[in-house]
């Protein structure tokens, strides 16, 4: 089997984006009531997130990277 690298930002826009479909399935259902502008706020900030966690994942590998090819060893 391959393996992938993990990549939490991707899975923290997935898990937002679940999130919201739930919210508004349940609003769909019946089960509660959800304001139509609620989706802005929380896509918003849930992409954001993402991308900041993106952003850090990448640059810590990048550190971890660099750390590895004995360059600061010489």
């Amino acid at each position: 089997m391959l393996r992938h690298e993990l990549q939490p930002g991707k899975l923290i826009a997935g898990i937002v984006l679940v999130l919201t479909g739930v919210l508004y399935a349940g609003d769909a259902g019946g089960a509660w009531e959800i304001p139509w502008f609620v989706v802005i706020p929380l896509v918003t900030g849930g992409l954001c997130l993402a991308g900041a966690v993106a952003f850090l994942t990448g640059r810590v590998r990048r550190h971890r990277r660099r750390g590895r090819t004995g360059a600061d060893l010489a």
